[in-house]
């Protein structure tokens, strides 16, 4: 392997590992007629653009190029996170033509199945563990999650 090769394939090994440490589900980047298009299987895209001249360049306070932007609060007063407690890709239905478990705006008990996570072709169902209202749902059906990351905010009763 040439070492214009080699070096192709550290680059891009570095756009995969920055994607699993960002939690990325799929980047592009475009710098004159070169482009890479990297998308992680069975995870519904988000869209983050980053500027071609600088694909390597560090993220910082969620911008490539260092760029400070304020940062938006991050508490939502008196809301409850419903955290996933695996490693594995969202499902808010327990078949693709079935209604999801639950909506924004929805009463749920401790007992409710809120998703489902699969990890390892193994379907875990996620229960509220929470009496009260989803106020926000925080992922897309499809999407690659990690452990305690949040899935719904709930308003308890």
């Amino acid at each position: 392997m040439g070492d214009g090769k080699k070096s192709d394939l550290k680059k891009i090994e570095e756009l995969v590992q920055l994607m699993h440490d960002k939690g990325l589900v799929e980047i592009e980047i475009v710098d004159g007629d070169n482009k890479i298009h990297l998308k992680r299987p069975g995870a519904e895209p988000q869209a983050v653009v980053v500027p071609a001249a600088t694909p390597a360049a560090p993220v910082r306070n969620g911008t490539a190029n260092g760029t400070a932007q304020p940062a938006a609060p991050a508490v939502d007063e008196g809301l409850v996170d419903i955290k996933s407690p695996i490693v594995g890709t969202y499902y808010a239905a327990p078949s693709p033509d079935a209604e999801p478990y639950v909506k924004a705006g929805d009463h749920v008990t401790n007992d409710t199945v809120v998703c489902i996570v699969e990890a390892m072709k193994v379907i875990n169902e996620i229960k509220a563990e929470t009496a009260g209202t989803i106020e926000k749902i925080m992922v897309s059906n499809g999407q690659a999650v990690e452990f305690g990351q949040v899935l719904f905010k709930i308003k308890p009763d």
